[in-house]
């Protein structure tokens, strides 16, 4: 019999993890065994004690607790590497990656497919402004990214063990699947699923505008170095108009006899290229910050404990 491993990274998610446990278990086919991977990302509220109790009463549920918050991408990474199955689910633990969907993601995996992805055709929590914000990033995102990160696509995916395998051959800190997919270049073996999203069945989204604005920097410095070939263009750019400016006061004083404003000369010149060195020197200090923390070799995460897994 075949195996499915469901990994969920929950944070603070007390309230939603009796109905979404109870949930799956209606939802997934009986052909297959499971394993029910918690991954516990430092939670403050009672979400490792109520795991750990349906850990008591069912050996397929699991639980992986960190010993701090190491955010929703590392979760998965560790649900990932201890994970045993022949396909691996990826979900949120807020149930707006519905568990009904579960038979769909697996069928197509049945099929064929070894990577089943899924899209986001509507949400009932999000106002019309939030959509139109959303579109304006991930258009800005997808210029700026050497990969197009698909609008409306959450982290709620079938992954088989062929792909999940050389996954875990990655190994930088700062990681985002949807890049790794890309990387992978899988499309042949990947399916498409639409879903809406229902509005979280209790708590609020963990997922604030700072989660979000580290998400977009993450996408871009992890997997392309355009924002440093528009540092340059951006350099270029402004010395060019530097030299105009300067030729500008110089034939009008050579040839009408005028003098240039020292002062207002002087301030402006330095205003821009000051604003322009300062810019350049960030992009370049992110990608070196990012060097010297890859270069350490840390682990990704520490594990306080877990529950249910073998040695």
């Amino acid at each position: 019999m075949k195996k499915i491993s469901i990994v969920i990274s929950v944070y603070n998610e007390e309230s939603n993890i009796e109905k979404l446990i109870e949930e799956i278990w209606q939802n997934v086919p009986s052909r297959f065994e499971y394993e029910l991977i918690f991954v516990n990302d430092g939670s403050s509220d009672q979400t490792e004690e109520l795991i750990t109790l349906f850990c008591q009463n069912d050996n397929r549920i699991k639980l992986i607790n960190f010993t701090r918050n190491y955010g929703h991408e590392i979760a998965m990474s560790a649900g990932m590497d201890i994970s045993s199955g022949d396909a691996v689910i990826f979900m949120d633990g807020d149930l707006q990656h519905p568990p009904s969907l579960l038979p769909e993601l697996i069928q197509n995996w049945e099929n064929g497919n070894k990577i089943v992805l899924t899209k986001r055709t509507g949400n009932e929590e999000k106002t019309f402004f939030y959509k139109i914000l959303a579109s304006i990033y991930y258009n800005i995102l997808n210029y700026l990214s050497d990969f197009e990160m698909r609008t409306n696509s959450p982290d709620f995916r079938l992954i088989d063990r062929y792909y999940i395998e050389i996954l875990k051959t990655f190994k930088e800190n700062s990681r985002l699947f949807r890049g790794l997919l890309y990387i992978i270049n899988a499309k042949d073996d990947t399916a498409i699923i639409e879903f809406i999203a229902p509005e979280r069945f209790s708590g609020e989204t963990k997922y604030n505008f700072q989660n979000l604005v580290n998400l977009a920097i993450d996408s871009i410095l992890a997997f392309s170095i355009k924002p440093l070939r528009i540092a340059l263009i951006f350099s270029i750019t402004l010395f060019i108009l530097s030299m105009f400016f300067g030729l500008y006061f110089l034939l009008e004083w050579f040839f009408i006899g005028n003098e240039a404003p020292g002062f207002m000369t002087l301030l402006l010149s330095t205003t821009i290229l000051g604003s322009a060195n300062l810019f350049v020197l960030s992009v370049i200090g992110e990608y070196i910050g990012r060097i010297h923390i890859e270069s350490k070799h840390r682990p990704l995460y520490t594990l306080k404990n877990i529950v249910n897994f073998d040695k």
